[in-house]
C-alpha cells in the first residue's frame, strides 16, 4: 500500500512537471559582466538567479508560482534550441558601452525566432531609453511583427524626490487587471502598425507595452526592463501606491494565458 502510495506520488509530480510551461530568459544578447570583490569576472543585469538590484529573482520566483519553469540560453537561438521554451524573453541588449563584443541580433536570429513564434512561441522584449540599450538591431527583430522602438524617451525621473514622474495609472485593462498603478521610468516609446496593437499607454498616450499576434505565436514588446528586483521589492515609496509587485503577477499570467493558444 505504502509503495503504490509513493508510486502515484511519483507519477503525478511527473505529470505536473511534464506539463509546466518553460519561460527562457535570453543570456546572449545580453551578457554584462564586471569584477567582483577578487577582481574575477561574473556576470550580471538580469539574471534569473540575481539577488542584487538588477537582477530578476523576484520576477523568476512569479513565474515560477505561476507553474513556469525557468530556463535561460547563453548561445544564439535558434529553431532547435528554443524547441523547449514556451515563452523567450530578451532583454536590454548590449551596445560596446555594457559590452566591449556585444552579440548583435543578426539576420539568422530573426529567422529562427520568428520561425519558432509563428509555430506557437511567445516572444518578449524588453527595451529600455534609447540611451541604454541598443535599439537599431533590436528593431530589425521589432519590425518583423509591427512593432518599432523609438528614440522619444518617456516618463523621465530625475531623481528620488520624482517618482511620480514615472507613475503610469491602469483602468480597465485586459492585461493588468490587478496592477492599478506602476512605475516605469526613462522608458522609450513602441510604434505599431500591420496589426499590432497597444497594450498600455502612458499618461502623454504613448504605447509603452504592445503586442502582436504572429502566426501561432504572439509577440510582446516592452519599453523598458521595468520589473527588476530594485523596482518590484520595496524600493519604491510605499505611501505613493505603486504596484510593481501586481503588475509581475498580471504579466506572468497574461504570458501563460497566451502560451497555451
Amino acid at each position: 500500500m505504502l509503495f503504490r502510495l509513493c508510486l502515484v506520488s511519483v507519477l503525478t509530480c511527473t505529470s505536473l512537471l511534464a506539463g509546466a510551461q518553460t519561460v527562457t530568459l535570453d543570456y546572449f544578447f545580453n551578457r554584462e559582466t564586471r569584477k567582483d570583490k577578487q577582481g574575477k569576472e561574473i556576470r550580471f543585469h538580469y539574471l534569473w538567479n540575481e539577488h542584487a538590484m538588477s537582477g530578476f529573482s523576484i520576477l523568476g520566483d512569479v513565474f515560477k508560482k505561476e507553474g513556469f519553469k525557468l530556463d535561460s540560453l547563453e548561445t544564439a537561438p535558434t529553431l532547435a534550441n528554443l524547441k523547449g521554451s514556451n515563452v523567450y524573453l530578451i532583454v536590454d541588449p548590449d551596445r560596446p558601452k555594457e559590452n566591449p563584443k556585444p552579440n548583435y541580433i543578426e539576420a539568422e536570429h530573426i529567422a529562427a525566432i520568428s520561425a519558432w513564434v509563428k509555430q506557437g512561441g511567445v516572444l518578449v522584449m524588453f527595451a529600455n531609453d534609447s540611451a541604454n540599450v541598443e535599439l537599431p538591431h533590436f528593431n530589425k527583430l521589432a519590425n518583423v511583427f509591427g512593432m518599432h522602438f523609438t528614440n522619444e524617451m518617456q516618463n523621465h525621473v530625475i531623481d528620488d524626490a520624482h517618482f511620480e514622474d514615472g507613475a503610469i495609472v491602469i483602468k480597465n485593462n485586459p492585461v493588468f487587471k490587478t496592477a492599478k498603478k506602476i512605475f516605469m521610468k526613462d522608458v522609450c516609446a513602441i510604434g505599431t502598425k500591420n496589426g499590432a496593437k497597444p497594450v498600455l499607454k502612458n499618461a502623454a498616450g504613448a504605447t509603452v507595452i504592445a503586442s502582436a499576434k504572429f502566426g501561432k505565436g504572439n509577440v510582446v514588446a516592452i519599453a523598458d526592463p521595468w520589473l527588476y528586483d530594485e523596482y518590484v521589492n520595496g524600493r519604491l515609496p510605499k505611501e505613493m501606491g505603486f504596484e510593481n509587485d501586481k503588475a509581475a503577477y498580471d504579466l506572468a499570467v497574461w504570458l501563460k494565458s497566451l502560451s497555451k493558444k
